[in-house]
């Protein structure tokens, strides 16, 4: 999720097909020759909150995954989507902080088979947040390992087997009301200007430096044929 101070924002689901099925209760050929029916998954996607802008697919360890991205109006809303309604969402303006709070409930638990899963899978959730974070929770599985990346990125997992389960997991990050966009361009703007004065300053003393003694030019001079020695 790539989060914006007015709540909307823009997800990307990345998930194999069983996955899909598994937590989401789609019904989804998981045969991994089996074509990924993307008008399916686009139409699962699509409320009047969630706006799908691309469905694609891949392959990986003999195994399907789809890939979408879709533009929210408002996170806040999604719980109205059926893609996910497991989970709860706050996010709003909390004293001097931006609050954001997802708590990621039971999954559909849909029987899947046997699809090669090894035990080592991960369920992760990634948020990109606007602005500098002031307080986060930690991963459930590995509180002791920080859930930073690159500043203003946090990520938490879980694994699969406790997600099928539905050992509920709460993501919180308290945020900056300023963003970190805006910032940056007022930091540009700002340097951008000193050097512009900086410029300004230079060419005005070189203008107003006096030339030194006997650099006062006195006119043109007309060059003069030499004798040849005739």
């Amino acid at each position: 999720m790539y989060l914006s101070l007015d709540g909307s924002a823009t997800m990307y689901v990345n998930s194999s097909v069983a996955a899909l099925d598994a937590l989401r209760g789609l019904s989804l050929d998981t045969n991994p020759t089996a074509p990924v029916d993307r008008d399916a998954i686009r139409a699962y996607f699509s409320t009047p909150n969630t706006h799908v802008t691309w469905v694609r697919a891949s392959r990986r360890n003999r195994r399907r995954f789809v890939h979408v991205r879709l533009d929210v109006d408002d996170v806040r809303q999604l719980p109205e989507a059926a893609p996910f309604a497991w989970s709860t969402y706050r996010f709003g303006r909390d004293g001097n902080s931006y609050v954001y709070q997802q708590t990621v409930g039971v999954p559909a638990g849909r029987d899947v088979g046997r699809v090669g899963w090894n035990g080592r899978e991960l369920v992760a959730f990634r948020l990109h947040l606007p602005s500098k974070i002031e307080y986060h929770t930690r991963n459930p599985a590995d509180p002791l390992r920080d859930n930073f990346r690159r500043g203003n990125i946090l990520v938490w997992e879980e694994p699969l087997a406790d997600r099928l389960r539905g050992v509920p997991v709460t993501l919180e990050a308290r945020m900056q009301t300023q963003s970190i966009l805006y910032r940056t361009l007022w930091l540009f703007g700002a340097t951008f200007v000193a050097v512009a004065i900086g410029f300004g300053l230079v060419i005005w003393w070189v203008l107003r430096r006096p030339p030194p003694p006997g650099a006062v030019s006195t006119g043109y001079e007309t060059p003069t044929a030499t004798a040849s020695g005739r």
